[in-house]
């Protein structure tokens, strides 16, 4: 009986399947009435219910095919769609001087949303209910809440990144956990990081809201140390002005800020002294590393020396 029916449908899909068909084939007419009649528990199944299906199921087949390619062409076409209102909603947010981080998240969570409402769009027209899905979705909601609880958090997390706003897209952070490096991106569940070695670091949004961290970048100026040991023999006072001139020389160096030397400790080998000035953010590594050099050369220049660490052994 299966294969009287497989047989049916290999003559459907063949096109060859109409009425003149069914009435040469009593047969297979036959063979269908028995396997539905078994299927459904009933004696006996009328030929003309068996006859009419078989003769619609070409067209049902027909229909359904169509709905299908339609289904693919509004899918394509929404993809374009979407594609445009979210180029468009980014150039709105540019011009209107919107933070990078906040045109990054919009534009992820924009994305999500109108990719739902489309494959909403498009299981409606399938016949499928729209009440029956949201309902769906209300019953199920606990279960879902309870099993993404972690990505609405990071969700959560995001948005209060976006509203507090303690680093923005280009700032170098520092987290609780000690993951550092430049911000590059924050999407609707994670912010990713590049670090100074060009490695990619990727934290929760739910993480980085919850716990402390350093934003290092966050102010226009930073401040830097440069620590600096003389031997006991040198003159303190000749030392602090050879050095001061090589503040006073750098044209990165924040002149408007104070500019100091001091002695920060006498230690067993050397009286350790720092350089203090001030720096630009951005230019805060390459400033930091010449005036350590320069500070060497000018030493140097000066006769002062930079005593290596010595011990006195007195034996009785």
């Amino acid at each position: 009986m299966i294969e009287g029916l497989q047989r049916g449908f290999l003559a459907t899909s063949s096109g060859s399947l109409g009425a003149e068909t069914v009435a040469s084939q009593p047969d297979l007419v036959a063979e269908a009435q028995e396997v539905l009649a078994s299927a459904t528990g009933t004696d006996k199944v009328e030929p003309g219910v068996i006859q009419k299906f078989i003769e619609q199921l070409p067209e049902k087949i027909l229909v359904l095919g169509v709905r299908v390619l339609l289904a693919v062409v509004v899918f394509l076409i929404g993809m374009q769609i979407i594609k445009l209102i979210r180029k468009i909603v980014r150039k709105s947010m540019d011009r209107a001087g919107a933070d990078k981080g906040v045109i990054q998240f919009v534009d992820s969570f924009l994305k999500a949303a109108l990719y739902i409402i489309l494959i909403f769009t498009i299981g409606t027209s399938f016949g499928v209910d729209a009440a029956s899905i949201v309902a769906l979705l209300g019953s199920a909601g606990v279960a879902i809440g309870l099993a993404v609880q972690g990505s609405l958090s990071n969700l959560a997390g995001g948005v209060l990144l976006l509203l507090l706003k303690p680093f923005k897209v280009g700032d170098y952070i520092v987290d609780s956990e000690g993951h550092e490096g430049t911000v590059t991106s924050i999407q609707i569940f994670y912010t990713k990081l590049l670090t100074i070695d060009n490695k990619q670091v990727v934290l929760p949004n739910g993480t980085l809201s919850n716990n402390a961290l350093i934003n290092v970048t966050g102010e226009p100026v930073r401040r830097a140390d440069v620590n600096i040991g003389i031997s006991y023999q040198a003159d303190i006072r000749t030392a602090r002005e050879v050095l001061l001139n090589v503040l006073r020389e750098d044209k990165a160096v924040d002149k408007t800020r104070e500019m100091r030397v001091f002695v920060d400790e006498l230690g067993n080998s050397s009286v350790n002294l720092i350089v203090r000035c001030w720096f630009k953010s951005e230019d805060y590594w390459e400033g930091l590393w010449r005036v350590r050099e320069n500070c060497k050369y000018a030493l140097d220049n000066a006769g002062i020396e930079i005593p290596f660490p010595q011990m006195d052994v007195h034996m009785k």
